[in-house]
């Protein structure tokens, strides 16, 4: 699942000295008015309420005297790309992917108990109102060094873990609660927060781990110790795999719903390798140019079909793949009875020099694209409606856009808005 967030400044809250992280301390959830005092105990439970946010626009709390746009510390999707959630230098706000409107926004005041209002991080558990907050920029709501789960129906915090370094990124699942720290990946159980596993990692400033979302199985993909890898955790087979995907520092990464696919991409940003998660093979690898990139977001559509990709070159590619996802537990492609109907995978007119000419003429290329403004950052994520994407910017930007995947090549605009502007330039488009 993608994520972007500016880079980070030195924030004003203090972090304790930086040293091995410790358990993290839990905070239990409020105790609901008249209720009985209840006696302290180590482990804590959550209750995951089963209610979600609907699609009609929601408005609460918006501060009347700031008519300025926020500035944007934070952007991501939930676990199904039904939904974006925004962090600001004011709280956060949650968008609504089809039809796009806002649904809903918090935005903090000093006065509400933090120490300030910016949030850096902002983890939607797909459509419920149980949220994980980071503080972030200049003034932060939270310390930067603790995950805060809050619950919007209670408007407040719930619990919290607290660690001795900065949080880069969290990641949920129904179950899971996954911090993930500069060198330290921490898995907690969503119900009691106890702590489940540690991982170390290599350096990792991105906080990049991405989860499976499936239920009844967990996989969990983070750098491993070396530049390059990867590490893949399946946890209901206790198994631990180590895949060497690129020669250069790992960059961005996406998997699968089911975890059984791994899209990675390095610093180099010109070629984007898929895996088979289950035994580490390759299988296939497609070119995003020729020139070095940082890619900004991998996005798996649902169906494992296509790949989408952007990077700082202003592109977004849809790439076809040859992969069926489902048959990766017994083979690893579509078997003749089984063919892939879509646009076949565009590949250099001068592969049969394969061997002979250096692998670029060998290539498999893009089937669609859409072209952005060069430099700026979007993460993109395959829409719900058939054959679209959803694109969006740090600057604001929303689009929605569709290919053809039979005839490729560019894409079509079919939507476009400016999240960060005031709602009445939305609302009621």
């Amino acid at each position: 699942m993608a994520t972007l967030s500016p880079p980070s400044s030195s924030a004003s809250w203090p972090l304790p000295p930086s040293e091995s992280n410790p358990t993290p301390n839990f905070l239990s959830p409020p105790v609901a008015p008249n209720s009985p005092p209840s006696s302290a105990s180590s482990s804590q439970t959550i209750d995951l309420p089963e209610s979600e946010y609907n699609d009609d626009p929601v408005h609460t709390n918006p501060d009347p005297t700031r008519s300025a746009a926020p500035t944007l510390l934070h952007l991501s999707f939930n676990q199904d790309h039904g939904c974006f959630a925004t962090g600001t230098d004011h709280g956060f706000r949650i968008y609504n992917c089809d039809p796009f409107r806002e649904i809903f926004r918090r935005d903090f005041s000093s006065d509400d108990g933090g120490g300030g209002t910016g949030i850096g991080v902002v983890e939607m558990l797909f459509r419920c109102n149980i949220l994980a907050l980071v503080g972030g920029g200049p003034n932060p709501q939270y310390p930067p060094n603790k995950v805060m789960i809050w619950d919007d129906h209670q408007t407040r915090c719930i619990g919290e873990l607290s660690f001795r370094s900065e949080v880069k990124s969290v990641r949920l699942r129904r179950d899971r609660i996954v911090a993930i720290l500069l060198q330290k990946i921490f898995v907690y159980n969503f119900a009691d927060l106890k702590l489940l596993h540690q991982i170390e990692t290599i350096s990792n400033p991105k906080g990049l781990c991405e989860v499976s979302q499936l239920s009844g199985s967990m996989v969990l993909v983070c750098p491993g110790l070396l530049k390059g890898q990867v590490r893949v955790e399946h946890y209901n087979s206790k198994r631990t795999k180590f895949i060497m995907a690129h020669d250069s520092r790992i960059a961005c990464f996406s998997l699968t719903q089911d975890g059984r696919m791994l899209a990675t991409s390095s610093s180099k940003g010109t070629l984007v390798r898929i895996f088979n998660t289950l035994d580490g093979t390759l299988l296939q690898e497609v070119r995003r140019g020729a020139d070095r990139a940082e890619i900004y977001s991998l996005a798996f559509s649902s169906s494992a079909q296509w790949l989408a990709v952007s990077s700082d070159k202003g592109t977004v590619h849809v790439f076809g793949l040859k992969v069926d996802s489902g048959s990766l537990g017994s083979e690893r492609s579509r078997t003749s009875s089984e063919p892939n109907l879509s646009v076949p995978p565009a590949v250099s007119s001068l592969s049969f020099m394969k061997g002979v000419l250096p692998r670029y003429f060998s290539s498999e290329w893009s089937v669609a694209q859409f072209r952005l403004h060069e430099g700026s950052q979007y993460i993109v994520a395959f829409g719900h409606q058939k054959n679209t994407v959803v694109i969006l910017g740090m600057d604001g930007s929303f689009y929605r856009c569709q290919f053809d995947p039979l005839a490729g090549g560019e894409m079509t605009q079919l939507e476009y808005y400016n999240f960060l502007k005031p709602e009445d330039s939305f609302l009621n488009s």
